[in-house]
């Protein structure tokens, strides 16, 4: 198209796209139905609700990773030892007087006898047992049963490790505490939800007030999110029955769909009052707002849901389960937005602006000439260099601690101290040394009975390596065909010297025992298997991140019919994530700030956190990416003048954008300051910084700089490729004022 040809005469040459006429026919629909939309989706939240409800929930911490070492030690205790191949589960009597006092003991003995019989439990073994490990501390005042169940941690039934702990807490009194520790016990037990949630909402309030001056405005896009995150909350518990979804699930997805929703119900009531002041009927403001920014949203929240499906691709089941989690919080809030909005729409119709607050209401109509934005983006373009620099080396600066990131699981002690596993944690640390909250399982598999003297020279191997800090002796099977090391580390499970220990054990110090023999020995349990499992979610990273990379590549050059613009996305797009991973790497790893987050001590960055961090942030860039292009695009078609589309569309989507982050932000900022679990709290601060990175430094500053540098050539595009590339313009043929 030629520089003179006007945005109108270049949609006359556009054909009417199919979906375009949908999504008009679709809102019309809403609209004109909107008693009958409104009371489908109350009934909707009421019945999916009620049903989770009845059936209930089965959220698993199920972190294992394929055919790793620690597996084939499962597999070895599952054939030489079937009553072990269950986890177990660690319950701490801590008293004031002496935990071997005859009333202490007593006491003890109930709980063990109480705890036997109940279902899924194999054995408990007493402190005082004959055969039991070294289960009472030197201080003479904790000590430990370890309650072995039959299965593992994700097929245990919650009823039944529930009434494991319902009945040893039963003993806790004034002088003699109880608490209880493991992995099945961290399956059931979590933190209760902070008020994040209503925190962010809040927030979310007062910026719509600010960004409309209209309550009726306002409380539009919050009911319409909150309806679409309520059955979305609903149908994740139906889908725990289905998949394997962590217990942190729910509080992920509602920090994500509380975010989008918001904005995307914000971007299409916005686009609806201007409809308003430009003379359009309520009925035809409606179909305007959904055929354009509706259709934004559309687009918005498919990238979203596009690259959260870039978790599959790590291929473990908890991931999975954690990116359906987040998929259905998006879905039903985009849904929502499409249908729930329309409808709302029309019981507001003329009335939107009404209970609206003295001196700041906000007219739909477009930007002041020469405002505030249209000025901002002239005087980054006239330093473009000087500007682009700095606010590249800012970011650049704060990714900088990305490279000393450490991914590991973090283990219970970074659980809220009011949690029976915390508690748990603290109180095996300081009786047996915090080795002993993450014992090392050696699964041996022998030839006969003729092969046990090796595994008394194995135990003393171990035992000499440094880093360990005791192994019990060894428990045989009765055909002597498989035995059973456990061995304590000096230090924590998600400490760095494990890792290394673990790496030492299995590459050096039991191949040289068992190497030319028939026996085989894996190092598994808990530990074991975080390690694994963080080996292996580090190995996928970069997989993942490529493939979104590619994709949204493809699918930007389609949207915008240009190669520079999408690589520059795609720059614009590491660039605020590594901010992020730095950012959390410094808190929460180097213990920058730890006092103003509430975090209780420094610790690796769990493996899961980045890569789903990644696949989400791209979602959400791509919207205000898209949002802004799209106008700027607009403004060039229009024009042909480079500088001054630039100008023109961040003046127009300025305001929108700053307020939809500043939503955003105050939303998932929410979980770091209230939010009781740890993994929350890395998790809410990744994505606000990454998203006060991307409104403030790139979309204010990198945008405007990069596209005055590059001129016309921000639209380039080879004529080969254009005519072989699909087009997917987010332009659309309005309907007449």
């Amino acid at each position: 198209m030629t520089a003179g040809t006007t945005f109108e005469q270049h949609l006359d040459r556009v054909p009417d796209q199919l979906a375009l006429s949908v999504l008009g026919r679709w809102a019309a629909r809403c609209y004109d139905h909107r008693r009958t939309v409104l009371v489908v989706w109350i009934l909707l939240i009421i019945g999916v609700t009620a049903i989770s409800q009845v059936i209930g929930t089965r959220f698993q911490n199920d972190f294992t990773a394929g055919n790793t070492p620690s597996q084939q030690a499962a597999n070895i205790l599952a054939s030489r030892f079937p009553a072990r191949s269950g986890d177990t589960a660690d319950v701490v009597f801590h008293a004031a007087t002496p935990i071997t006092s005859a009333a202490n003991r007593a006491t003890i003995a109930r709980v063990v006898r109480r705890l036997d019989p109940l279902p899924h439990v194999v054995a408990v073994t007493s402190p005082f047992s004959p055969d039991a490990a070294q289960q009472v501390a030197g201080s003479g005042h904790i000590a430990y049963a370890v309650v072995q169940f039959d299965t593992t941690s994700d097929r245990l039934p919650a009823t039944s490790v529930n009434a494991v702990i319902a009945t040893a807490e039963a003993a806790d009194r004034h002088g003699f505490d109880v608490a209880l520790g493991g992995d099945p016990i961290s399956s059931v037990i979590t933190a209760a939800p902070g008020p994040s949630e209503g925190i962010g909402v809040t927030a979310a309030i007062l910026i719509m007030l600010l960004a409309f001056g209209s309550v009726v405005a306002m409380g539009l896009p919050i009911i319409t999110a909150l309806f679409g995150l309520g059955i979305g909350i609903a149908l994740l518990e139906l889908v725990t029955h289905l998949l394997v979804v962590p217990t942190f699930a729910p509080e992920m997805a509602a920090m994500i769909g509380i975010g989008v929703g918001i904005d995307y119900a914000l971007f299409i009531a916005t686009r609806y009052r201007q409809g308003l002041f430009e003379g359009r009927g309520p009925r035809n403001a409606v179909i305007v707002s959904i055929m354009t920014s509706g259709r934004s949203v559309l687009f918005a929240g498919s990238t979203v849901v596009i690259s959260l499906f870039g978790l599959f691709l790590v291929g473990q089941a908890y991931m999975i389960g954690v990116a359906t989690a987040c998929i259905v919080a998006v879905l039903l809030v985009l849904l929502a937005a499409l249908t729930l909005l329309p409808a709302l729409l029309g019981f507001a119709g003329d009335a939107i602006d009404k209970l609206h607050l003295p001196g700041l209401l906000q007219s739909g109509g477009p930007p002041v000439p020469n405002g505030f934005w249209f000025r901002w983006s002239r005087f980054i373009q006239k330093r473009a260099w000087i500007t682009g620099t700095v606010a590249a080396l800012v970011l650049v600066l704060l990714a900088l601690p990305l490279f000393s990131m450490r991914l590991a699981f973090t283990d219970a002690g970074n659980d809220p101290p009011s949690l029976t596993t915390r508690q748990a944690y603290d109180l095996l640390a300081q009786g047996f040394g915090p080795g002993f909250n993450g014992p090392l399982v050696v699964a041996v598999s022998m030839p006969g009975p003729t092969a046990s003297s090796g595994v008394g020279q194995l135990r003393a191997v171990i035992a000499a390596t440094p880093g360990v800090a005791d192994v019990v002796p060894p428990q045989y099977n009765a055909s002597k065909s498989g035995a059973v090391l456990v061995a304590y580390p000096t230090t924590s499970p998600q400490a760095a010297a494990t890792q290394s220990l673990v790496r030492t054990l299995r590459a050096d110090v039991i191949p040289r025992v068992v190497s030319g023999t028939l026996v085989d020995a894996q190092v598994g349990g808990e530990t074991a298997v975080s390690i694994d499992a963080a080996t292996f979610l580090g190995s996928r990273l970069l997989l993942v991140i490529g493939a979104v990379l590619v994709l949204s590549f493809l699918f930007l050059m389609a949207v915008f019919r240009s190669v520079v613009l999408p690589l520059k996305a795609v720059i614009m797009n590491l660039l605020s994530v590594g901010a992020a991973y730095g950012v959390i790497v410094a808190v929460f790893q180097w213990g920058w700030l730890g006092s103003v987050v509430g975090i209780g001590h420094t610790g690796p960055i769990d493996p899961w956190i980045p890569v789903t961090m990644f696949t989400i942030l791209f979602g959400l860039s791509m919207d205000y990416e898209v949002f802004l292009l799209s106008r700027i695009r607009e403004e060039w078609l229009h024009t042909g003048d480079n500088s001054l589309a630039v100008a023109d569309g961040l003046a127009v989507t300025g305001r929108i954008i700053t307020a939809a982050a500043a939503i955003m932000f105050c939303v998932f900022a929410s979980f770091v300051i209230k939010d009781p679990l740890h993994i929350l709290k890395v998790f809410g601060l990744g994505l606000a910084v990454a998203v006060a990175v991307d409104v403030t430094l790139v979309r204010m500053v990198l945008v405007p700089s990069l596209m005055e540098l590059l001129g016309t050539r921000n639209w380039w595009m080879p004529r080969r490729l254009a005519r072989v590339l699909p087009s997917l313009g987010l332009e659309a043929r309005l309907p007449p004022v």
